[in-house]
């Protein structure tokens, strides 16, 4: 079948790369890609904002299924768009979408259907959220409650910081729209751990678990970031826990979104804080998450495209999913200054060197070529990525690569599956 990918990062990268193995895929297409896109697909020009221009290229070309990676287009509603034009999509829907465009929506869900969660409450109004926040005491979590490219969340250690990020989320508007209402959760220790499901609107699938790293710096240091690194499997998510994840979480979402009239189909993907074996949902995303699709997609040895399409037509009851035993671990390489402000447009080399390197598959981000050379373009750059027989050798060949790579204006953390590798006691040298 002719597919047509919509996004530009990393997690694109990934899926165009196990899409492009299947014996399914005819003809692939990816809006608007980047740089090593290129070199499994071919890249349109694109946005993938563009509803009206996604939905004619895919008519043009005869695609038969689209792929959506990124949140904004679900959100902005390009599955009900392709489903209006007759064209498959893997996806929610607008509606069921709102379960990542509004942490509010999200939050009152948990609460209806009793999902467990960190205790909240939800403001547009200033005042009434300082209020809250001072009855609340610190810690506490500050929440924009739109899409603020996974950086809209502030663990606010003193009731001087939560005040600061309200200030900066709702007066200074530092994300944006996402800040006119925010989120005010209880903050929950423990460990966290993404958890991923493929679902057709009644039947969820799960997949293996992942773990990501948000802080920018090592040691979990620093501002959240959309992700600096990613290992799979997570030590913490054993069978039991997975079961119970199934149970408590996942299948009740979609029960209730199946009862509030927006059935979701797609990747449901729940961020969890685990605590003395027991799950807290943080967030839910409605797409792959962005570093843990890389370390996934190595890891998958099944056909992706015979997933998607099920998923997107109601079939999951028929997949079995097949996954490589080894571990897999990416590292990010992210441009000086991210998450703030950072430069675009050096030059990265050696990328060949890292990529011949067994095991080793380097996923492009924010990477743009032009005139033969491979230029950045986006705050997260790179995703190294490799598989080895343990996260500590996977972790070796990860960095391996990275120091393989010749970019002086890159950086990235340097203990990705620290907490797998000091639960196993094993050395990080």
């Amino acid at each position: 079948m002719n597919i047509l990918v919509v996004g530009s990062g990393g997690r694109e990268h990934a899926l165009c790369w196990a899409i492009a193995k299947s014996p399914k895929c005819n003809r692939l297409y990816c809006a608007p890609g980047n740089a090593g896109i290129a070199d499994v697909a071919e890249c349109v020009a694109v946005s993938g904002e563009d509803v009206n221009g996604l939905v004619t290229f895919a008519k043009n070309q005869a695609i038969e299924l689209v792929i959506v990676g990124p949140e904004a287009p679900l959100v902005l509603g390009l599955v009900d768009a392709l489903a209006a034009a007759g064209i498959k999509a893997f996806g929610p829907s607008a509606a069921a979408a709102e379960l990542e465009g509004s942490k509010a929506f999200m939050k009152d869900l948990f609460a209806k259907y009793n999902i467990p969660t960190a205790a909240y409450g939800r403001f547009t109004n200033f005042d009434d959220a300082v209020a809250y926040v001072r009855q609340q005491g610190a810690p506490i979590v500050i929440k924009a409650s739109g899409l603020a490219a996974g950086k809209g969340v502030i663990l606010a250690q003193t009731e001087a910081e939560a005040l600061e990020a309200l200030d900066q989320m709702m007066i200074q508007k530092s994300f944006g729209d996402a800040g006119d209402e925010v989120v005010i959760e209880e903050f929950l220790d423990g460990e966290e751990a993404s958890f991923f499901a493929l679902v057709d609107g009644e039947t969820a699938l799960p997949l293996i678990s992942a773990q990501d790293h948000k802080a920018a710096y090592d040691g979990d240091k620093g501002p959240n970031t959309g992700g600096m690194g990613a290992y799979s499997p997570a030590p913490v998510m054993t069978p039991e826990l997975a079961q119970e994840i199934m149970d408590t979480i996942i299948q009740p979402t979609i029960d209730g979104m199946a009862a509030e009239g927006c059935p979701y189909k797609g990747v449901l993907f729940a961020g969890l804080m685990i605590k003395d074996g027991k799950p807290k949902t943080l967030e839910f995303n409605v797409r792959f998450g962005d570093p843990e699709c890389q370390v996934l997609m190595v890891r998958l040895s099944s056909d992706l495209v015979e997933a998607l399409d099920a998923a997107a037509t109601g079939r999951l009851n028929e997949i079995k999913l097949i996954w490589r035993e080894e571990t897999a671990l990416v590292v990010v390489m992210a441009a000086e200054g991210y998450p703030g402000a950072y430069e675009k447009g050096s030059e990265i080399k050696n990328l060949d060197q890292a990529n011949v390197i067994d095991g080793v598959t380097v996923f492009h981000a924010g990477t743009q070529a032009e005139n033969g050379k491979i230029l950045t373009s986006g705050g997260r750059v790179l995703g190294v990525t490799a598989l080895g027989a343990d996260v500590a050798e996977a972790q070796n060949k990860a960095y391996q690569a990275v120091d393989s790579i010749d970019w002086e204006q890159g950086f990235c953390r340097r203990d990705i599956g620290w907490r797998a590798i000091a639960r196993n006691n094993w050395s990080l040298d």
